[in-house]
């Protein structure tokens, strides 16, 4: 028992011990660590100085190059300044000499400008006493020989401008026919488009004269439904085995043909049906009318129409002008229009658009008053087509369209027009415009005969060689086609030639 207490004294003894070392050897190691902090610290402090003393020097010396290159840059502003002020001293001394020379060289002047004055007056006086001289002897005053001097001059100049002109122009002509031909001839080459023309269809054959009979109905109640539902004018007359349709509407025309025939293939022909079939063909033929609306704008190559556009370019197939289809004329005048654009450097697209959609009028000619060219352009603008395109429209029959491409598509239009199996016409017709043609060439002085050859598109006009010189004849071709272009509406263009013959008759006996 007493072993077991004196061991555990002696451990707390040894735990004692232990603790009291451990506390000492720990506060020996604060302190070294004390002091390694004070030393560290007095490092810092140390450096921070010298730093400190560092950017204070480096400040100083920074400071003294500022002041040393302020001072040089002051000092040669001071030296500007001053040599500023020795020119500017110069330049007034300068000054002031010139302008005592000057006012010297002034007072020379008036003094001769008086003597200048005296002399006038002495020459005025002679010159006077000359002309009372000249018009006693002559016998006529200075008045009428100015006017005759002036009316001889006014002869020469003229017959001078005159022949000049002439000459320019039929070398300008000559130039401009070259290109033309080559511009043209080339577009006409790339095109090569198909030339028979379609005719319009306003009558619809009949298998007997006895289906007249079933068209009309008893009372007449079919052919008031016919015209009730197509709004088309059904005319029965004594034409055997054939009805006719009138109506201003080519699309309601089209659609009246269309549902006739279905009805005579049918046979059963009451009002119930009519109005069946002519709804049926009613939507045949919008549909028919987008499709060849989008055929067109897909085969010129033109995008961004608006669908409103696209379906009025469709009801074009079924106008005819002459005897040409209008669709298929806007195909062409399209595609030629961009071709001669290319050759002449102008915007293609703007030209073929144009070209396209030049005659868009005509799809509403007979819904709304005006030309088809303004109704077209109107209508364009409205669907939100740009400005040159809607000039092209507007332009494409004036005399001097407001841009290139507006002559473009004017010249395409022409071409399409004029060439061999485009248009058809009757002989009614055909003889009015011959005989208008060769009215307004009677109607100008000097003439003696004229005669319109080649189906209109030349005049030959024989003039009276004692009234008409060679200058006057060359005016008097250019009036007569300016006053064709005024007064005639014709497709293409009209040539006008002016002929002055002289002969010289003896009898030999």
């Amino acid at each position: 028992m007493l072993n077991t207490v004196i061991t555990i004294i002696a451990v707390l003894i040894g735990l004692g011990a232990g603790a009291l070392v451990g506390f000492y050897w720990k506060k020996i190691v604060n302190r070294r660590r004390l002091q390694e902090a004070h030393e560290d610290a007095e490092l810092l402090k140390s450096e921070a100085y010298e730093s400190k003393r560092a950017i204070i020097i480096e400040a100083k010396e920074e400071s003294l190059r500022i002041r040393t290159a302020t001072e040089s840059e002051l000092r040669e502003q001071r030296s500007e300044i001053k040599d500023s002020e020795r020119r500017l001293s110069k330049r007034e001394e300068q000054l002031d000499r010139r302008n005592h020379n000057l006012e010297i060289r002034e007072k020379t002047w008036n003094s001769k400008e008086k003597e200048l004055g005296l002399a006038r007056n002495e020459v005025d006086e002679v010159l006077r006493k000359q002309l009372e001289l000249l018009e006693n002897l002559s016998g006529i005053s200075k008045q009428e020989a100015e006017n005759l001097l002036l009316d001889k001059a006014s002869e020469e100049i003229q017959h001078e401008v005159t022949r000049r002109y002439r000459d320019y122009e039929e070398r300008i002509r000559e130039e401009a026919e070259d290109k033309a031909r080559s511009i043209i001839g080339q577009a006409i080459h790339r095109l090569a488009s198909d030339v028979v023309s379609e005719m319009t269809i306003a009558s619809v054959s009949l298998p007997s004269d006895d289906m007249k009979g079933r068209l009309i109905g008893r009372e007449g109640r079919n052919i008031r439904a016919i015209e009730k539902a197509t709004g088309v004018d059904l005319i029965i007359d004594d034409t055997p085995e054939q009805v006719t349709l009138s109506c201003f509407d080519p699309v309601r025309r089209e659609i009246a043909r269309m549902a006739v025939s279905k009805l005579i293939a049918d046979g059963r022909i009451h009002p119930a049906r009519i109005e069946d079939i002519v709804s049926k063909s009613e939507k045949e033929i919008w549909a028919n009318i987008w499709k060849s609306g989008e055929d067109a704008v897909f085969e010129t190559g033109v995008r961004g129409l608006h669908p409103e556009i696209v379906k009025l370019l469709g009801k074009l197939k079924y106008r005819y002008s002459y005897g040409e289809n209008v669709l298929l004329h806007s195909i062409e005048v399209g595609n030629l229009a961009a071709m001669i654009a290319s050759e002449l450097g102008a915007n293609v697209k703007t030209a073929k658009t144009g070209g396209l959609l030049h005659d868009l009028g005509k799809a509403l000619s007979h819904e709304v008053e005006g030309g088809h060219a303004k109704i077209g352009a109107d209508v364009a603008a409205k669907y939100k087509v740009s400005k040159a395109i809607c000039d092209c429209i507007a332009d494409h029959h004036d005399d001097e369209p407001r841009s290139v491409e507006g002559f473009v598509v004017a010249a395409a239009d022409a071409i399409s027009a004029a060439r061999p199996g485009a248009r058809s016409d009757t002989l009614e017709h055909y003889i009015e415009r011959i005989e208008a043609l060769e009215e307004v060439a009677n109607g100008f002085e000097g003439v003696e005969k004229c005669y319109a050859i080649q189906a209109g598109r030349e005049i030959r006009v024989l003039v009276k060689p004692d009234n008409v010189d060679d200058l006057m004849a060359s005016d008097l071709a250019r009036k007569i086609a300016t006053k064709i272009e005024e007064t005639l509406v014709y497709p293409g263009q009209i040539k006008v030639t002016v002929i002055r013959e002289s002969r010289s008759i003896e009898l030999a006996q």
